[in-house]
């Protein structure tokens, strides 16, 4: 009771003036049918922006969750779609006894694009059917990078954006093959270079994946031609690629495991007569 009554003695002054305040204010709402209506309609405009900013948040998780949601169902349907295609020999695919690729749907735990050399977390690992040299794609089966170390639990995979990582690339108009790689910088551009003097290329070509790769599948849309240059001294092009995914929102993204890989891994490993 001490303390209350010194605590009351300490703030008396701000507890009157907040009490004559409420008291002043609310007789000002009160005076006149027009202060009464401004009130109410500021009153409104303030539980409308609580409202909203409340919505938003809730549409935010909301959104993040169908993500999810949808680039599992994107996984499987590819998984349906493969399975069909191996089974159905009028379908002008390659048939084989097995379906060529399975799909895994994971999200992205950690990414980096700042880095000479970027890695991404994924948390699905050797529990879920991750294994080493997996395609890692966006949502939309833009090439992201490939699964370069696997735990129980969670991967590892190199992106694109590791000047360590290189793929073959392929004009899908003209279909000449060459290199892409990162050199660092732009999180957005990439360098596709050695590719023959005789390519009939142009600013605004895509660019796929060769299907030479043990984990891209063949088409997969790597980027479209920035700009072309031919140095001198060189018998090839250098181009500069933008890249179809967009790494720096990257938060879903499809596995691709080709499970003709180690068949065709062990060919090439047998010597040739």
């Amino acid at each position: 009771m001490h303390k209350l009554l010194y605590f009351i003695r300490k703030t008396y002054v701000a507890i009157i003036f907040v009490i004559l305040e409420i008291i002043a204010i609310r007789s000002y709402a009160y005076s006149t049918p027009y202060t009464q209506a401004r009130l109410l309609k500021a009153s409104h405009s303030v539980v409308r922006g609580m409202h909203s900013a409340i919505q938003g948040v809730g549409e935010y998780f909301s959104l993040r969750r169908q993500n999810i949601m949808l680039t599992e169902r994107i996984a499987e349907l590819e998984n349906r779609l493969d399975a069909i295609e191996s089974a159905n020999p009028d379908i002008e695919f390659e048939v084989t006894a097995m379906h060529r690729y399975d799909y895994i749907a994971a999200r992205v735990v950690s990414n980096s694009i700042n880095r000479p050399q970027n890695f991404i977390t994924i948390d699905k690992g050797l529990n879920d059917g991750v294994k080493l040299n997996m395609a890692v794609l966006s949502p939309e089966g833009y090439a992201v990078g490939s699964i370069v170390n696997c735990s129980e639990n969670f991967s590892i995979a190199k992106s694109l954006l590791n000047n360590t990582f290189k793929v073959g690339g392929r004009l899908s108009e003209d279909g000449s093959i060459g290199t892409l790689h990162w050199n660092g910088g732009d999180a957005q551009m990439a360098i596709f270079d050695e590719v023959s003097k005789y390519a009939n290329i142009n600013e605004g070509d895509m660019v796929v994946a060769s299907g030479f790769s043990y984990y891209f599948p063949p088409e997969v849309i790597i980027g479209t031609i920035e700009s072309v240059e031919f140095p001198e001294n060189r018998t090839t092009y250098d181009c500069r690629v933008r890249l179809a995914a967009d790494f720096s929102r990257l938060s879903n993204v499809i596995l691709v495991s080709n499970n003709m890989a180690d068949e065709a891994q062990s060919l090439d490993s047998t010597p040739k007569h």
